[in-house]
């Protein structure tokens, strides 16, 4: 009897325990931040149109997720504790809303885009991948202007 009251107890403790740790802090940047491969004009005229759709939409997920955040970040890991904001009750709510929107924003872009998008012309599907790889590759460079 004694053993299985210590057991209990032990237990209820390690839950009580569990509910009262803090979370890991949320990344400002997460998900899939990056792209595998960037092309030029020759290797995008190639491929057959229903791989540059999948190109396109892969980089509209990056720019959606990176773009609205690099006042603060342009790569995942970054917390708002380590930027010296602080970890409060509110922020951390406004962060994970500013997430949620995010995705949900990318979702109905890609909704739509699945829908439309097979009806544009495919020199114009090559440029616009062109236009944002040469946004996401500005990424790299983003540090140079931060320079104060």
């Amino acid at each position: 009897m004694k053993t299985k009251l210590t057991i209990l107890s032990v237990a209820f403790l390690l839950i009580t325990s569990s509910g009262f740790a803090q979370k890991e802090p949320q990344s400002i940047i997460s998900g899939k931040v990056s792209i595998a491969k960037y092309h030029d004009r020759a290797d995008l005229d190639k491929l057959p149109k229903g791989e540059l759709l999948t190109l396109y939409n892969e980089r509209i997920e990056v720019i959606v997720k990176i773009l609205p955040n690099i006042a603060f970040a342009t790569k995942p890991g970054v917390t708002m504790t380590s930027l010296g904001i602080p970890d409060t009750k509110d922020n951390r709510k406004a962060l994970e809303e500013n997430i949620k929107a995010s995705q949900t924003y990318f979702d109905s872009t890609i909704e739509f885009q699945n829908k439309v998008l097979p009806y544009s012309d495919k020199t114009n599907l090559i440029s616009a991948i062109l236009f944002y790889e040469e946004t996401l590759k500005s990424l790299h460079t983003y540090s140079e202007f931060n320079k104060y």
